[in-house]
């Protein structure tokens, strides 16, 4: 029996931090024993948004592989690939554009919050507009069973399916319906509090940031602001730090007494904080020290990339080969 083929991806617009951890990597190493996985670094993608730094993206390639690696992500097990490699994910993309209408990309939930939050107003890349496309083509390139997603994700694989859908119904049956696999906790907070980690934000922290950086961010972590002082009850729902507690401490007895003191009050946010440091620090170590021996060898990491390449280019090749069947397309 087959293993069923999961697909995620990452946009190379930086280095990774903990939350694409929680949201994407955790549940990569996890679920490489199991599937047939593909991660994508979707270096076409990042351009949508990101045109005039196309060297950085380039360079960011080789930053997002280690980090990956440094994760645990087994390249034995998980093909890694670069999408701008992959020419038949550009090709199909084109047929799919034919298959969606403009105000249907203009009106998908997720890319109208992402045109707000990028303050695009009329100013909108074309490129951009249409990269729920692009995403459906990377997706049924590889006949992705599941896709790994965050909740904001969702209308995404919702447009992919419709696409599947039309062009199945149009052709014939050859593309694949895929569904989206929630993570239990799919997004993590910034420290400065806002909805989402991000390095636009210069709210993250990052996979390789050394000792003193993590220290740094740590300490100075939005917490309970009603929390004055330290007697004063303090308010655990919403509170970064209780929440990256529950994301990377294995001893949940100790989050939980943690969390019933805070509430009743007589615990300071010094105390937490340094508490949660000590985990991070040790959930960090490992992967920074695993990601500086990788960096020695930028040969080996290029090596991995490139078998990952031609893996995915041949089975990105026989669907687009199916897909002009279908089209009756020479």
């Amino acid at each position: 029996m087959e293993k069923k083929i999961i697909l995620t991806a990452d946009r190379p617009t930086g280095r990774l931090h903990l939350g694409h951890y929680i949201g994407s990597l955790k549940n990569r190493v996890e679920l490489q024993d199991s599937y047939d996985q593909y991660v994508m670094i979707a270096d076409l993608q990042a351009l949508t948004d990101h045109a005039e730094k196309s060297s950085e993206i380039t360079n960011n390639i080789l930053e997002v592989a280690i980090d990956y690696l440094s994760c645990g992500i087994d390249p034995v097990k998980t093909t890694i690939f670069v999408q701008s490699k992959i020419p038949q994910l550009s090709e199909l993309t084109m047929y799919f554009l034919n298959l969606v209408t403009i105000n249907r990309l203009k009106h998908n939930p997720t890319v109208k919050a992402e045109i707000k939050q990028k303050n695009f107003k009329e100013a909108i890349p074309a490129g951009f507009l249409i990269y729920p496309v692009s995403q459906a083509a990377d997706i049924t390139a590889f006949k992705a069973d599941l896709v790994p997603v965050g909740d904001d994700q969702l209308p995404m694989i919702e447009q992919t399916v419709e696409i599947v859908r039309k062009f199945n119904r149009i052709y014939k049956k050859v593309l694949i319906e895929p569904k989206a696999l929630i993570s239990k906790m799919s997004r993590l907070p910034g420290i400065d509090g806002k909805a989402k980690m991000s390095k636009t934000l210069k709210n993250a922290i990052f996979l390789s940031d050394e000792e003193d950086v993590v220290s740094k961010k740590v300490m100075s972590m939005f917490t309970d602001p009603d929390h004055l002082k330290i007697e004063d009850p303090g308010k655990v729902e919403g509170n970064p730090v209780f929440i990256y507690l529950d994301a990377f401490c294995k001893n949940r007895n100790i989050v939980d007494e943690m969390k019933e003191h805070y509430r009743k009050g007589g615990l300071g946010d010094v105390k937490v904080k340094k508490y949660l440091l000590n985990v991070l620090l040790e959930f960090l170590t490992p992967i920074r020290k695993k990601r500086k021996e990788l960096e020695k060898d930028k040969g080996y990491i290029l090596k991995i990339l490139q078998e990952g390449i031609i893996k995915a280019e041949l089975k990105a090749k026989k669907t687009l080969k199916e897909v002009k069947e279908a089209m009756s397309l020479f």
